[in-house]
């Protein structure tokens, strides 16, 4: 291995460090003393209730660990968003689990814990996967009531996915292991079975502080709502438990009893592992975000038997289309080309950027792989279409539109990972958040945003040049040095792959060597929603 090569190792495996130092802290939600209080309580963590409900043997992934980082700090911060979210087994089948952390403010809703939620059902609705909730919460954080309370995407939009979910027949179990209060208490009831555990969970529309007040009743909580009037009187729960591993076992029991589903039908073989060693990959990512690198050469350390059957291999080179298996599923890639190409006329075309001939080729890949019913992944390291008189008059708009014509039409279940840089448009036109990926994750190298730091260091700092000139202020070159440092550091921090993560733009922050895992879960999760309307690009120029 050369020079360069043992540098980026050495800088990538930094920063997965860097993550698992991360990940390990959020791990601890409210702190040691909280947890050693629920355990006081007789109570396990949210974690813990989740780790004794999966199966131990199998894989699981989590969906939103970093959520809420760095944010709500003047209310003591939200680590985790005060939620914990898994894809994993139980008993067997394939599930989503949420599980609300007490010891992050009792388990009260932020506007991130909302939302959180609410992807959480979405990833349920998409793949019609079973998903169980574990209660354990005050409510709304009345401090940012106005936040979360009343608009579309917020609060209520969960009690209202909880009746769509019924519906369409995805099963909805909720185990009350807390508290369970005032509009939260809708949730447990509105799933398909319910179960409260005894002595420490506890449902009802209003405490008995506020219904002394109300009223003027003078009652308990325990009789109010505990386990026993919920069982036993008002009917509202299905089961009571004697502690939460109990709650759990039967949990267990009633999701191993639910039959088999329809499946989509996407291909799979026998997984096999990549001949290529995935841990290059640490040597082979540069760096510096501005250097060039061959994504064949990634692509070759994430597919089975680092077989990729290349589509158009010598036309628009600056995106890779192929297909491959990972963990024996079928897939279609789209990768942005990280290295300068010559076209067959000689010309040379910029790695990351998306030319005309390009996009034509991801559109054309992107319909084959719907006609064939084949998923896709895209490979993000992008930064943008390419510019200038030439690709205007060449119709790079019209070409770039017929590529996210048909990434937003696609009906094959998608997944995104953003490896490098994935700045504006190329960011939609390669599958990002608002394009509904089923899972989207980014390397710890990511960086996502409207463009580079520098570049938008340099807009900003004219902006803010011709702002204080108007002003009547003299900028010497040391003032403006400092001033676009400033800028850089700032914007610096928004395009970091943590910030995406922490407001849920995307669903992970992970090791590269854990990509196969996560597509692989990703796919066998959309096998149980079958595709139920053709592929269509509507009205398209050509």
């Amino acid at each position: 291995m050369d020079i360069k090569f043992n540098k980026n190792e050495d800088h990538n495996k930094l920063l997965v460090s860097e993550l698992r130092k991360r990940l390990a802290q959020v791990k601890l939600g409210g702190g040691k003393s909280r947890i050693e209080k629920q355990h006081a309580q007789g109570k396990l963590t949210a974690r813990e209730r989740i780790a004794y409900l999966l199966d131990a043997k199998k894989d699981s992934i989590e969906i939103g660990a970093l959520v809420g980082e760095g944010m709500y700090e003047e209310h003591g911060g939200c680590p985790s968003g005060g939620v914990v979210v898994k894809m994993g087994y139980v008993s067997g089948k394939q599930c989503i689990v949420v599980a609300n952390d007490a010891t992050v403010k009792a388990g009260a809703w932020f506007p991130i814990t909302a939302k959180k939620n609410l992807r959480a059902q979405e990833i349920s609705i998409e793949n019609r996967l079973p998903i169980i909730y574990l209660v354990d919460s005050a409510g709304v954080y009345l401090p940012m009531q106005d936040e979360i309370f009343p608009d579309k995407e917020h609060f209520g939009r969960i009690f209202r996915n909880n009746a769509i979910m019924s519906g369409m027949g995805i099963t909805q179990i909720a185990a009350v292991m807390g508290s369970c209060v005032a509009g939260g208490a809708y949730l447990p009831i509105m799933s398909d079975e319910a179960l409260i555990v005894d002595k420490t969970g506890s449902i009802f529309l209003a405490g008995s502080y506020l219904v002394k007040a109300a009223i003027g009743e003078n009652i308990d909580n325990e009789t109010l709502g505990g386990a026993t009037t919920h069982c036993e009187i008002s009917g509202v729960t299905d089961y009571k438990a004697k502690d939460d591993k109990d709650a759990l076992d039967t949990i267990k029991n009633i999701v191993g009893k639910i039959g088999d589903f329809e499946k989509a039908g996407y291909n799979r073989t026998k997984a096999v592992k990549p001949k290529e060693n995935p841990e290059d990959i640490f040597g082979i990512v540069p760096a510096s975000r501005t250097d060039q690198y061959d994504m064949l050469e990634i692509i070759n350390r994430l597919v089975d038997e680092s077989d990729f059957e290349e589509y158009k291999k010598g036309y628009g080179k600056t995106i890779l289309t192929g297909y491959a298996r990972i963990d024996g599923w079928a897939v279609g890639i789209v990768a942005n080309q990280r290295k300068v190409v010559k076209t067959t006329k000689g010309e040379m075309q910029f790695g990351g950027v998306i030319y005309s001939d390009s996009a034509d080729k991801a559109t054309r890949f992107i319909a084959n792989c719907n006609q064939k019913k084949i998923p896709l992944v895209f490979l993000q390291d992008v930064t943008g279409f390419m510019v200038g008189s030439k690709s205007e008059h060449g119709g790079i708009i019209k070409d770039g539109a017929k590529m996210v014509n048909a990434v937003s039409n696609s009906i094959v279940p998608k997944f995104t990972v953003v490896i490098g840089n994935s700045y504006g448009a190329g960011n939609y036109a390669m599958c990002g958040k608002a394009y509904d990926p089923r899972l989207i994750v980014a390397w710890p190298s990511a960086e996502l945003a409207v463009m580079s730091g520098n570049s938008a260091a340099k807009v900003l700092l004219q902006i803010e040049k011709s702002s204080l000139k108007k002003k009547g202020e003299t900028i010497t070159e040391k003032k403006e040095a400092e001033l676009f440092d400033k800028i850089k550091a700032r914007y610096d921090n928004q395009i970091s792959p943590y910030y995406a993560a922490s407001r849920l733009w995307t669903d992970a922050v992970i090791d590269p060597i854990d990509t196969r895992k996560w597509i692989s879960m990703g796919i066998e999760a959309a096998n149980h929603a079958p595709i139920e309307k053709p592929f269509n690009m509507g009205v398209l120029q050509v």
